[in-house]
Order: C-alpha cells, then sequence, then structure tokens
C-alpha cells in the first residue's frame, strides 16, 4: 500500500523586506534529489548578483533531506529554512531563499526570523495537499445498478474517472485504497453480492489537506 504524504501544490515566489534586506522565498515540488538541484542552481543562476541563495529540501527518495546556509552564519539561514518544511509536514520539496543585503545587519536571531518567515511565506503561497495511495479500479453492473453506484463512489471518498455502457456499465474509479473494503461491502448490500470491485493498479492522487 502506497504511504500517504504531504506537499505542495504550487511553485511559488513570495518575497518581503526586512530592514532594507530584500528576501525572496523560491518553492518547488520535486520528486528526487536532482530535481531539486536543478531548481537550485536555476534560481543561483537567476539571482547570480545576490548576497545568499539559501536552500533547503526534504524528499521522501531514500528520506534525504540537506541545507546550505551559503555563507550566512552556521545555523541562522539554512536550518531555519528546513525546519520550516519539517514542522509543515511537508515532503518532495525544495525552498531557495535569495537575500539581497540592504547595508543593516540583522543579527543572528533577525537572521533566523527572516528566512523562516520567508519559508513560511513560500509554503503558505503555494498551498499544501494531501497525497494519498488511491486504488485504481472497475466494476461491472447493470443500468438499473449503475444510477446507485456511481453515487456511492464520491459519497464514500472516491471518484468516478470513467463509464462505458454496452450490454452492461463497466465504471471507472479511484478511491484510497483503505476505503475499498468499506465500499465493497455498501456495494455488496445494494446489488445483493452481484457486483464486485476489481483493483487494477495503485497511484497517488491529490486531495485537500485539512489540517
Amino acid at each position: 500500500m502506497l504511504k500517504d504524504y504531504i506537499t505542495i501544490k504550487d511553485s511559488a515566489s513570495p518575497e518581503f523586506v526586512e530592514r532594507r534586506s530584500r528576501f525572496i522565498g523560491y518553492i518547488k515540488p520535486v520528486t528526487n534529489e536532482q530535481e531539486a538541484l536543478d531548481f537550485i542552481n536555476s534560481i543561483r543562476a537567476k539571482h547570480w548578483d545576490a548576497t545568499h541563495n539559501v536552500y533547503a529540501y526534504v524528499l521522501r527518495e531514500q528520506n534525504t533531506c540537506r541545507y546550505s546556509d551559503d555563507n550566512e552564519p552556521q545555523g541562522t539561514a539554512g536550518m531555519p529554512v528546513l525546519d520550516v518544511i519539517r514542522k509543515s509536514g511537508l515532503t518532495d520539496v525544495c525552498i531557495v531563499v535569495t537575500r539581497y543585503f540592504g547595508g543593516i545587519l540583522l543579527g543572528g536571531g533577525g537572521l533566523v526570523r527572516a528566512y523562516s518567515h520567508s519559508a513560511s511565506l513560500a509554503v503558505e503561497a503555494a498551498g499544501m495537499i494531501l497525497m494519498r495511495g488511491c486504488s485504481i479500479c472497475s466494476l461491472e453492473c447493470t443500468y438499473n445498478q449503475y444510477g446507485k453506484l456511481s453515487s456511492l463512489v464520491p459519497e464514500n471518498g472516491g471518484m468516478v474517472d470513467n463509464a462505458d455502457f454496452s450490454d452492461k456499465v463497466t465504471m471507472s474509479f479511484h478511491i484510497p485504497t483503505e476505503d475499498v473494503p468499506r465500499l465493497q461491502k455498501l456495494i455488496t448490500e445494494v446489488t445483493c453480492g452481484t457486483v464486485e470491485i476489481t483493483e487494477n493498479d495503485e497511484q497517488y492522487f491529490a486531495f485537500k489537506y485539512e489540517k
């Protein structure tokens, strides 16, 4: 069974100014370390003239997490960004915070707050989603049964993907794998045991994230 995880919906790049220093928080969903490194390098190339390009990323792949202070004082930049990712429960995400120094020193505490704030703004702007492991299912039913069954699927957390109408109706749908037994029980009751779910495959689908 695929394990559910939380990631971000979109890329984003909010920015703010703290005591004349400009902070831009770039965030992007990534699935492996090469994608994360490519993203980091693209931001570095775009902002080659920035004072710092701090980054952090967390991946499901081999439970990987990396961060860099990019010459900010140790522990004041990359780790605060990584902490935001971890405390949000996110994975498969990379954040790069670009800083243009404004001439006023922020101090250690000020840097931690600024980089944390930039990362938090990025997460908020990107939006969080829940990726759930779903079973790709199908079933065959009569035309009389179809109306009820096509309602039962969404009522129990699934989504109908397709319906093929011939001598019988073949309905394709996906639903969180853990919900398949409950749906099958309901379908058995409604159809007097004449319809069974066939699980064909399993893959991730995005669901609304609720804290």
